[in-house]
């Protein structure tokens, strides 16, 4: 499927006048109504995670591709250009090197950098109403391309399509952008700044060369919403809000307008593995919205068959929510977190296990396990509940990190977890 070419006219623009013969033998000229653009999710994600796209990676072919598709998205809508040189594209350069794929830019030591330099693009597109203050709403759209030191697949090199990660962050992101364009006296209050960040899967390049290097007012904007895998919605209807206390309205805010409608899994900190941390670190409020992890994370298998659009679509509908009650408000007062990462980058060991960062009935709830790694060879399995590790509790994901920082190679413990209604020993051995 080609999006590139479709028959459609700008939202709020006229066709030209049309003379049509009429009886009498006179001609009078008429004017249509206007078309707005018809922007749909579901093929705007179809084609950003196929394999034409080779995975996004940043700096080559397909990630490029995917800057272009999504710069045409933007256009269509009738979206201003607010990258460089009035165009759609901020482009950067940097020196990767080994290292979390989700830490900062800073934290990476790019000072230590190997000799090959990549180039990077992020797309950005703005709504501008003549007001005080901006709203910027995020999403990354590089992926690991056939499968990068970052992936977790264990088998010859293949496409990483990301559908989830973060095709789905994207498609929200334009569907909201749509929204607004299309609805203007609804979200009059605030101008819009949306960007298409590259380079996040390296440690946040993207967004971190847009707060060093804005294309606008950083002072001028009242916070910033990012979408970072929004498309596996589970049955329970789980949704994290993370970053509710980078601002004191957050919270009885984002109550407001859930409605009782997901079962929302709050993270006050700022700081965390997506984009909202770098501009959370120039001190404005952020919220990322995410709907969990799954065991096709950093694989091939991460395809669009497995996305939720039901659930993507409540989900930007849930955030377009959040931005129109932000229309009764003035300029948020942001607000200093703890660092919640701090203790998550700092153990030595790991299960090699995917948690259900959903899961808020006590302890930490697996949601794959790795083969070959400690939980796998201790005989644990998805749906198995971590309740206690050796003589340390374990009652939510922060008390498993903690635990987890407590042991270091060539130690082994007795890890106790939660089946059904059976409570198992687990001996685990790190080696």
């Amino acid at each position: 499927m080609n999006l590139s070419i479709k028959s459609i006219v700008y939202a709020g623009c006229f066709f030209s006048l049309i003379s049509i013969a009429t009886t009498c033998g006179t001609q009078r000229p008429l004017m249509s109504a206007p078309i707005v653009y018809e922007f749909s999710q579901k093929e705007a994600l179809t084609v950003l995670a196929s394999d034409d796209m080779e995975g996004r990676e940043v700096g080559k072919a397909g990630g490029l591709k995917a800057a272009d598709f999504i710069k045409l998205e933007m256009s269509q809508m009738g979206l201003t250009p607010k990258g460089e040189n009035g165009e759609f594209f901020q482009d950067f350069t940097f020196k990767p090197i080994s290292a979390s794929p989700h830490g900062t830019a800073d934290d990476m030591g790019l000072g230590q950098s190997k000799v090959i330099t990549i180039n990077g693009r992020n797309v950005i597109g703005e709504i501008w109403n003549n007001a005080e203050n901006t709203i910027i709403i995020g999403a990354h759209y590089d992926h690991l391309g056939y499968g990068n030191e970052f992936s977790l697949f264990k088998g010859d090199s293949a496409i990483h399509n990301g559908a989830d990660d973060n095709a789905s962050g994207v498609v929200a992101m334009l569907k909201l952008a749509n929204r607004i364009k299309n609805s203007p006296a609804q979200f009059s209050a605030y101008n819009y700044t949306f960007i298409a960040f590259s380079g996040e899967e390296y440690g946040l390049l993207g967004s971190n060369h847009f707060v060093k290097n804005p294309t606008l007012k950083l002072e001028k904007v009242n916070c910033m919403l990012n979408f970072d895998m929004v498309g596996r919605l589970k049955e329970e209807k789980s949704l994290a809000v993370y970053g509710n206390g980078t601002s004191p309205v957050w919270t009885d805010l984002v109550n407001e307008v859930n409605k009782d409608q997901f079962k929302l899994v709050f993270e006050e900190s700022g700081v965390g593995p997506s984009d909202h941390t770098s501009f959370y670190l120039a001190d404005l409020p952020v919220l990322h919205f995410f709907t969990g992890q799954h065991e096709d994370y950093h694989k091939p298998s991460d395809d669009v068959d497995k996305i939720n659009f039901e659930g993507l679509k409540s989900t930007t509908e849930f955030v377009e929510g959040i931005v129109l009650a932000l229309q009764r408000l003035d300029k948020l007062e942001f607000t200093k977190t703890k660092d919640s990462t701090a203790e998550e980058m700092s153990f030595k060991v790991t299960l090699g296990v995917v948690p259900d960062y959903m899961f808020t009935e006590g302890g930490m709830r697996i949601d794959g396990v790795s083969e070959g790694r400690p939980a796998a060879a201790a005989g644990m399995q998805k749906g198995d509940i971590v309740i206690k590790m050796g003589e340390f509790p374990v009652n939510d994901m922060m008390g498993y990190m903690e635990c987890l920082g407590k042991y270091e190679e060539g130690q082994s413990t007795i890890v106790k977890i939660k089946r059904g209604e059976e409570v198992l020993d687990m001996n685990v051995i790190w080696d």
